[in-house]
């Protein structure tokens, strides 16, 4: 897998690198500075990689000295006890930045093994999962990318990139169709997704002519008469079902005919994949 790297990796590892070492780390003076050491990452659980970047990235800021060697790349699956690097070079450089180093891989592979099960479970429909904007502070071109390591899909980077009318912009603007309007005249050429909770809102949206309706909390008897409603419609929008997703529902979810599904758990709620890493 061949996935564009994210544009602020240096800063997001330089600024990591700030918050751990500070000053100086005191703990690696306990070793020679002259002491060299090899050392190998081993993941304790099934997973799906993602993070290499990250983690190269770190040891080439503090100490280009340190070598890297992968025996695996992001977007690959590992079993449990599976060692998927080496490292070579000073003894202090490899210790200072074993914390840094290993938190993105841990965090990203996290998420990207979310994705994967969530993408698993809708297999065979043609709906896909999207990511939201409930990500890390500082992190989030990082999960987005290993959301893709993990067969997702991006939706919205941020509040530029797309006009998301939500319940209280649609009651400043007094109704959809004036939101909406609103919307183009000031934001041309942006798309417009709606968010709705009932099926007289997916009506005004698809009257409206938005690009996406989101379908917020709807159970699975009105998400499927929403995909009715917008088969009929002379200009079809694109249908995303949000809230209350899990991964046991996600199947029936998607089989209703949506077109994606955001699951806000899978840069929200991660539970970060145990690693360690080992002198040898």
């Amino acid at each position: 897998m061949k996935l564009r790297l994210p544009g602020d990796l240096s800063e997001q590892v330089s600024r990591a690198l700030r918050e751990d070492i500070g000053p100086g780390d005191v703990t690696a003076r306990l070793i020679a500075a002259d002491a060299h050491a090899r050392a190998r990452v081993l993941c304790r659980e099934s997973a799906l990689i993602c993070g290499t970047a990250w983690f190269d990235e770190t040891f080439r800021q503090l100490d280009a000295a340190v070598q890297v060697r992968w025996h695996v790349a992001d977007g690959e699956r590992v079993a449990a006890d599976t060692i998927l690097c080496e490292l070579e070079g000073p003894a202090r450089t490899i210790l200072t930045g074993e914390r840094t180093a290993l938190n993105f891989l841990q965090l990203l592979s996290a998420t990207a093994s979310a994705t994967a099960r969530y993408v698993a479970a809708v297999a065979g429909t043609a709906c896909r999962i999207l990511d939201t904007r409930k990500t890390l502070p500082g992190l989030r071109t990082a999960q987005k990318y290993a959301v893709l390591c993990g067969g997702g899909q991006n939706h919205r980077m941020g509040l530029y990139d797309m006009v998301l009318v939500k319940e209280n912009h649609i009651a400043a603007a007094g109704s959809i169709a004036a939101a909406v309007a609103s919307a183009r005249a000031l934001a041309p050429g942006v798309p417009v997704e709606v968010e709705t909770e009932n099926l007289g809102e997916v009506a005004a949206a698809l009257a409206a002519r938005s690009e996406v309706i989101m379908l917020d909390e709807f159970d699975l008897a009105d998400l499927a008469r929403a995909v009715a409603l917008n088969r009929a419609a002379p200009q079809p929008a694109k249908l995303e079902a949000s809230g209350g997703v899990s991964i046991e529902r996600i199947g029936a979810i998607a089989a209703t005919g949506v077109d994606f599904i955001s699951v806000g758990g899978l840069t929200k709620h991660v539970q970060a994949v145990d690693l360690s890493m080992r002198l040898v």
